[in-house]
């Protein structure tokens, strides 16, 4: 019995090349001789047949099997490409933005302390400025405070005497009497 007779499920071909092998590994030599015998000549022949039917299909599935691998291999070498470029374009953004951050503290510091600068210097400035107009209003104040004084300094001097008609002047001032003399000012003090 062939073993592609008995058997419902179909060898592949190196099971059909493997038992071609124990068949003549099984077989003996002939007495007085190194040739052997072989009882199974068709079996082997049959066996060594349907192997070489197969073996153009098989050969066919191999090659399309390691083509696929080869596709599959590109393919994963290209998205590993690409994972490694994403991964190298994603440091290079995080270096970017570290240098941008950097940068801008940097900037943001240049600018506080500029600010700084200026509002010391406007600060000086306005500082400056108050202490020139109160020099400039002390000295007014101080001629008027000379002024005041030097007048109620004359109103507390004693009139000089009458001599031809009654005194026009206050403190040394001579007032016409235009204005209407003595009935001109009003003293608060009568009644």
């Amino acid at each position: 019995m062939s073993l592609l007779e008995g058997n419902s499920v179909t060898p592949d071909t190196e099971s059909l090349v493997r038992r071609v092998i124990e068949i003549i590994e099984g077989t003996r030599t002939l007495p007085l001789s190194s040739s052997v015998k072989l009882d199974n000549k068709e079996e082997v022949l049959e066996l060594l047949d349907e192997a070489c039917h197969r073996l153009p299909d098989e050969t066919r599935q191999a090659r399309w099997m390691l083509k696929e691998r080869d596709e599959y291999l590109a393919k994963m070498q290209r998205e590993g490409e690409d994972i490694v470029q994403a991964a190298r374009l994603q440091a290079e953004r995080m270096v970017q933005r570290t240098e941008i951050v950097r940068e801008a503290q940097q900037t943001a510091r240049r600018l506080v302390e500029e600010g700084r600068d200026e509002a010391r210097r406007l600060r000086l400035e306005a500082e400056d400025y108050c202490d020139q107009k109160l020099a400039a209003f002390e000295v007014v104040l101080d001629r008027t405070i000379k002024t005041v004084s030097a007048g109620r300094e004359r109103l507390s001097i004693t009139p000089h005497p009458v001599v031809d008609g009654p005194d026009t002047s206050i403190a040394g001032i001579e007032f016409d009497d235009a204005l209407g003399g003595e009935d001109a000012f009003f003293d608060q003090d009568r009644s």
